[in-house]
């Protein structure tokens, strides 16, 4: 198994002092954070989409190897609601594609009051090219009642359910849906807040153990609880426990 860790965003200001030198200018941030973690969850492209321009960037200022997850436009999950997917899915590729090799998975987190409907999500998911990864992060309890259909959908694209952990607790059903993982961390209960505790991170890197045991499969973790640099902290803490019992 290979697991990339790393943090979702990297432009956080009260990162400054902490990863970051003080002194560091902010438009070096992304080569910093690049020489300390494998990955990042592109989180801004939730609120606007970056252009391709922005995208070729960033591949241009990060090492071989690196890989930059997206997370889809709200406009696609939130606003469309994922109807009529064709066009936010082709205009987000078209951007996105800029990263080349730097191109990890698409994220789409649906809003907490979107309902179970597996067919809308079949047809989202069927606009994506079969080479990039999607993970879904669904947070209404209806998606669970509807296990049968979800996980057909999710197995047959082999898309990953996103296992999200909301106080250091799993906010959804652990299942493996696909040959890779994706893992969303948005906060713990250990001291100081938001902070994950030994004990949280411990338990989360052996489900990800027992459910990728095979060598080739490649899990994404990415540490959202950004307050404070607590997920520069917690992501390296992960890294370590992932490390132990193998």
């Amino acid at each position: 198994m290979a697991l990339l860790i790393g943090t979702s965003g990297w432009q956080y200001r009260d990162w400054r002092g902490g990863l970051y030198p003080q002194q560091l200018p902010q438009r070096l941030w992304l080569e910093e954070y690049a020489a300390h973690f494998a990955t990042v969850e592109n989180n801004n492209a939730f609120y606007r989409l970056p252009t391709a321009e922005t995208f070729a960037d960033w591949r241009r200022r990060t090492p071989d190897g690196f890989v930059m997850a997206v997370k889809a436009s709200r406009y696609l999950t939130h606003i469309k609601r994922l109807r009529t997917p064709e066009e936010p899915v082709h205009r987000l590729m078209e951007h996105a594609a800029a990263l080349g090799d730097r191109l990890g998975p698409v994220l789409l987190q649906l809003p907490p009051n979107l309902t179970a409907d597996p067919g809308t999500l079949d047809a989202c998911l069927r606009c994506f090219p079969r080479a990039v990864r999607v993970a879904v992060e669904l947070r209404h309890p209806s998606w669970w009642q509807r296990e049968r259909e979800l996980r057909a959908v999710l197995e047959r694209r082999d898309s990953a359910l996103c296992w999200a952990d909301r106080d250091s607790r799993p906010v959804a059903p652990l299942w493996r849906t696909a040959s890779w993982g994706y893992l969303r961390f948005h906060g713990g209960r250990a001291t100081p807040a938001p902070r994950y505790g030994r004990t949280a991170l411990r338990s989360w890197a052996e489900r990800v153990r027992e459910a990728w045991p095979d060598e080739d499969a490649d899990v994404y973790a990415y540490f959202n609880n950004d307050t404070g640099g607590a997920a520069v902290a917690d992501a390296r803490a992960f890294g370590r426990q992932t490390l132990l019992r193998r």
